[in-house]
């Protein structure tokens, strides 16, 4: 939902958004809402309320419960049923509709005008009747009183109208003028010349002005537009217009709209429509959409305007200042009253936004408070122009330092083109360099593969590496020295540049222009060694790594006499007993046994048992090894049963001596 404010008047866009096309399942329509945020977030008031190609007229029922459209491509009509906020039906047509008419409360009795003279009559269930006229017709009227049809056509009469209450037929001519006829004897009772009034000092026009828009308000007022622009207002009773309105574009007027609760007139042509007031003709508010505009109608005593244009979706505006939401969609009051609780935030092109330290710097911190400063977050909003003439007054040489500032940015981009440093980390200096070099030899066929790998001082992933000393190769290491028999003659190399490249470095900062074109004995022409060369620097590594390990031997050695030997007590836990040395033995050596030596000794044992199962896989079953005290229990235990067990029996056997010995 799009919102746009002109003069304070809130205007909500309802049929903004992408819209889905109708061929698309259902299954994709709710794929393409799940990815789309944009269509998430839409309000669809109307299902499907839209055209193939294009909407000419739109129009909507006196009981307010359906909404009607005609369009192209093909010719066809669409009811909308806003109770149930979906199509009612659809009916195609032989030709273009030009206008069309609900004759009845509902949709059941409808009139189209088509564009090759034919007017067709449709009933609640569809076509009804057909005619033909004898000349192509502009626009008709329908006289409630007498049920007549009256059309005007084409050379003479572009617009009519029948006034409410007293039923006075106006027709607006090709010519500027505005005929009145009474139904009742069929005369003509009056002309207006509105082409005449139409024309002021200000307006600029080509030719004669024909009349394009006609409608009546009440009894005594009337609306003319005309085909260059401009509205014109009148009362019955006087010849001269009251208010004379120009919509500035040059453009013919399509629609007028009475808007009575505020006493607005609602006029538009292709480009604009235009909300002002019918007693002073000032503006109201106004509207510009995308596409040009076919027809305009207000919802009855709502603030919903309906708009056909030339695209196939058609427009919903809602204006909460002109009325209340519609008894089908009233949800959309309370919708727009908690967007006006949580209005959002805009920032003026015209207004510059500074801190309360930067007021203290411009010395105008004494204006907090004031209406000069504007409150917005952390800070003020100002005029851009007060803001410009306190800083000049603040700060008369701030040409001079932006002029300065200039100078050093050219300078600085004529140095940019000069031959660039190579500027290497504070961490593996040498590492970096090589893998620099790396890299410049690997261009070429880089360039001739197309292919753009990844580089190690770049990534973040190896930032580290560069920056903190803790990831420093240590090149004294043995592995390092190992791995890297040629290492010392490369560094050497590499040592060379780093010199030469600190000593530029240097020289940079201490100069601050350089002339450029020298050329830098950095680089040596110096072959790589051969396979004799790196045989001897291999034996050359590995004699110095055996000195340094018979340097260290005799330093253990020494520091080994030098140390005594002491005692060392230990404590045995409550429970256990000091059995001997043996048992650790023992285990040292049962650890380094296989896992399936160790299982077979605990079968050996009893402490592992393992048994086939119905299912073809094996079970195992370990039993825990006892401490002594454990053993010693399970023994006392064994012995007190086996002396119950004694007991009951020989209790058992004296009873059945006793029971022998009874006399009968």
């Amino acid at each position: 939902m799009q919102v746009t404010r002109l003069n304070e008047v809130k205007i909500y866009s309802l049929s903004t958004g992408p819209s889905l096309p109708e061929w698309i399942s259902s299954k994709k329509k709710r794929a393409v809402q799940k990815k789309n945020v944009d269509v998430r977030r839409r309000i669809e008031l109307i299902q499907d309320f839209n055209m193939p190609t294009v909407s000419t007229t739109i129009k909507v029922s006196r009981d307010g419960q359906y909404i009607m459209a005609t369009g192209t491509y093909k010719p066809r009509i669409r009811c909308f049923d806003t109770y149930q906020l979906s199509l009612k039906f659809e009916r195609c047509l032989d030709s273009e509709v030009v206008t069309f008419d609900i004759l009845s409360d509902d949709y059941s009795k409808i009139v189209f005008l088509h564009c090759d003279r034919y007017i067709e009559f449709h009933s609640q269930h569809g076509y009804y009747y057909k005619t033909r006229i004898p000349k192509f017709g502009r626009d008709f009227s329908y006289h409630y009183p007498s049920c007549d049809l009256y059309f005007v056509g084409a050379r003479e009469n572009n617009v009519c109208d029948i006034n409410p209450i007293h039923c006075l037929f106006a027709t607006g001519t090709a010519e500027g003028k505005v005929e009145c006829w009474d139904p009742r004897t069929r005369n003509r009772v009056g002309v207006l010349d509105c082409a005449l009034s139409s024309v002021t000092a200000d307006t600029e026009i080509d030719g004669l002005p024909s009349i394009s828009a006609l409608k009546f308000n009440g009894a005594l007022n009337m609306a003319v537009g005309t085909s260059t622009g401009q509205i014109l207002l009148y009362d019955l009773r006087s010849n001269n217009p009251l208010v004379i309105k120009d919509h500035l574009y040059g453009l013919p007027i399509k629609s007028i709209l009475f808007q009575d609760p505020l006493d607005l007139i609602i006029s538009a042509d292709s480009r604009i429509i235009k909300m002002w007031n019918k007693d002073t003709g000032k503006i109201f508010t106004s509207m510009e959409p995308e596409h040009a505009i076919n027809d305009v109608c207000l919802y009855p005593n709502s603030g919903m305007l309906l708009m056909a244009n030339e695209d196939p979706k058609m427009n919903i505006y809602y204006i909460p200042v002109l009325g209340p939401a519609p008894r089908w969609c009233s949800f959309l009051d309370s919708l727009t009253e908690e967007l006006e609780e949580n209005p959002e935030s805009t920032v003026y092109d015209d207004y510059k936004f500074v801190t309360r330290k930067d007021l203290e710097n411009l010395g105008l911190a004494h204006l907090i408070g004031s209406p000069l400063l504007r409150a917005y977050m952390h800070g003020f909003f100002m005029d851009i122009k007060l803001y410009h003439k306190v800083k000049m007054m603040v700060n008369p040489f701030a040409y001079e330092e932006y002029r300065k500032e200039k100078i050093r940015q050219k300078i600085e981009e004529t140095r940019a083109q000069r031959v660039q440093l190579k500027k290497l980390p504070k961490v593996n200096k040498e590492l970096a360099l090589k893998l620099i070099e790396e890299e410049e030899e690997q261009q070429p066929a880089r360039k001739k593969k197309r292919k753009n790998l990844p580089n190690i001082l770049t990534d973040d992933r190896f930032k580290v590496m560069f920056e903190n000393p803790d990831f420093q190769v240590d090149e004294k290491s043995e592995e390092f020295r190992l791995l890297n028999p040629l290492v010392s003659k490369i560094s050497e190399k590499r040592k060379k540049k780093l010199k030469i490249l600190e000593q530029q470095a240097a020289q940079e900062q201490e100069k601050e222009e350089e002339p450029e074109g020298k050329p830098s004995d950095a680089e040596s022409s110096e072959t790589s060694d051969d396979e004799k060369g790196w045989v001897e620097e291999v034996r050359k590594q590995r004699k110095l790594i055996r000195q340094e390990e018979k340097v260290k031997r005799q330093e253990r050695f020494k520091e080994d006499q030098q140390t005594t030997l002491k005692p060392q007590f230990f404590e045995i836990k409550t429970g256990e007993e000091f059995r001997s040395f043996k048992d650790s033995v023992k285990k040292q050596k049962l650890t380094k046994k296989t896992l399936g030596d160790r299982l077979k000794l605990q079968e050996k044992l009893g402490t592992l048992s393992v048994s086939d199962t119905t299912v073809g896989s094996k079970q195992m079953s370990f039993k825990l090894k006892q401490s002594e005290q454990q053993k010693k229990q399970q023994e006392a235990e064994k012995q007190h049963h086996q002396e119950r067990k004694n007991i009951r029996r020989s209790a058992s056997h004296l009873k059945s001596k006793r029971g022998r010995r009874r006399p009968f």
